[in-house]
């Protein structure tokens, strides 16, 4: 039995972690969601999904924060 060619094992290494990263993408991609992460001072932080009430409220602020903000460079 003749050993594989060099290329033919760093084509199968590399198609190997191509395939991992493409479902660790399309895992993220399913479980995504948006959420907001709050940090206070002394280091501590904080993570709000949109779909909790918190969430939600830091959502609409921030929103109208960023709406405040097109306003001023506009004016």
């Amino acid at each position: 039995m003749t050993p594989p060619k060099p290329h033919r094992v760093l084509l199968d290494r590399v198609s190997g972690y191509a395939d991992e990263a493409a479902a660790y993408v399309r895992r993220r991609r399913v479980s995504r969601r948006p959420f907001a992460r709050l940090y206070y001072e002394g280091g501590a932080a904080a993570d709000h999904a949109a779909d909790s009430r918190s969430g939600g409220e830091l959502f609409v602020a921030a929103g109208r924060l960023i709406e405040v903000g097109r306003v001023r460079e506009r004016g």
